[in-house]
């Protein structure tokens, strides 16, 4: 028996379970290999986790533990040392090692919609999906800014978003929530009538497949796309990880 899993809070609509349960029934594995939510309120609680889970092998982490999971790992891969966040555990020898595949994901499905003129973004939220955003912008020489409510560190808020700003920024990633399934109708507070054709809006959420924050995009001409390939592929990086 080979047990890996999901680390978050809440999972009640997680992508991971359902994917990786139907690629090892693809596989002709479903009785070897077995995939598991571990919805835990406070990430104190997982090293009990780890001690009930013994045929555990390796686990992804999702909202709100990739930069909480940080200090219960013993080995950190360059990335996540420089990010600070970590979305999935290889157990090697009773030791957990840090990777990042969200910076897989997030690249590799963002490349395709690039043009010369995306050269600053706006990152929407603060988190750890933010991090690895920011990894791969730099990486891609990338101007950016993030967003959030409270003005911190590199952040603006908000209300400060105007039409010279989306001029310039014509990049624009949603790595929050609002927007994600049951909150269906909710939309970060950007002024979408500055958006237009020039612009590409991409939101790590999948569930609903277009959010709102999608749909006003689109509206404008801008051009969109959902986190849908970034977890297919962040899940395929996990499963190399943990095949290493």
């Amino acid at each position: 028996m080979r047990l890996f899993g999901l680390v978050g809070y809440p999972l009640s609509h997680s992508f991971s379970q359902n994917y990786f349960s139907q690629k090892f029934s693809s596989l002709g594995l479903g009785e070897e290999l077995f995939y598991e939510n571990f919805s835990i309120p406070d990430i104190d609680e997982l090293p009990y986790l780890l001690i009930q889970k013994k045929f555990l092998e390796g686990f992804n982490i999702t909202i709100p533990y990739k930069k909480q999971v940080l200090p219960f790992l013993h080995q950190l891969t360059p990335e996540v040392a420089e990010m600070g966040a970590c979305n999935c555990v290889r157990i090697q020898n009773k030791k957990l090692i840090g990777y990042n595949t969200d910076i897989i994901g997030f690249e590799n499905s963002l490349k395709p919609f690039l043009r010369k003129h995306h050269t600053h973004a706006l990152i929407l939220g603060t988190g750890g999906a933010a991090a690895a955003v920011e990894f791969v912008l730099r990486k891609l020489n990338i101007t950016y800014l993030n967003v959030s409510r409270t003005t911190a560190n590199q952040s603006i808020q908000y209300a400060e978003l105007n039409k010279e700003v989306l001029e310039q920024y014509q990049l624009i990633i949603n790595t929050s929530p609002v927007g994600q399934y049951p909150n269906v109708e909710a939309s970060p507070l950007i002024p979408y009538e500055f958006l237009g054709p020039q612009h590409h809006l991409y939101d790590l959420i999948y569930n609903p497949t277009e959010t709102q924050f999608l749909l006003k995009g689109k509206s404008q001409g801008a051009t969109v796309q959902n986190g849908y390939e970034m977890l297919v592929l962040q899940a395929e990086e996990s499963w190399r990880i943990w095949n290493l």
